[in-house]
């Protein structure tokens, strides 16, 4: 990996990224896979790549990611505001974008837990008249 010039940590869910920004021509490698490879869905690389594209500068920098935990959703999420975090280090100026656009701010949406008596978290058994 090269010389690496910013750093951001994004979650989501149970998901965790984190997401080192290197000046470059735009190549975005997670856990050492291309961004089409690693997702397989182009929504989730759209929303994942969202802060650079508000911001224009998708084709400034190169993005390298470790991302564990969770689903693939989560991994999306978490990457994405792994890589507004690194962008507000990278340019101070961008922050006031990526805090309008809701980027830097961690979705503490969590799964809720399960309750005894009942098989998910809101899920009854079904109810049996005889």
């Amino acid at each position: 990996m090269p010389k690496v010039n910013f750093y951001g940590t994004g979650r989501r869910k149970n998901a965790v990224a984190r997401v080192y920004l290197v000046p470059g021509e735009g190549r975005v490698m997670i856990n050492d896979r291309e961004i089409g490879r690693y997702f397989g869905r182009k929504i989730l690389e759209m929303q994942a790549l969202q802060p650079m594209e508000i911001t224009g500068t998708t084709g400034r920098f190169d993005v390298f990611a470790h991302v564990h935990g969770g689903g693939v959703s989560g991994q999306a999420g978490a990457l994405r505001q792994g890589i507004a975090r690194a962008l507000v280090q990278a340019d101070p100026n961008l922050r006031i974008t990526l805090k309008r656009a809701g980027f830097l701010t961690r979705d503490p949406r969590m799964k809720e837990r399960r309750k005894y008596g009942l098989k998910k978290a809101r899920r009854a058994p079904q109810y049996s008249k005889r």
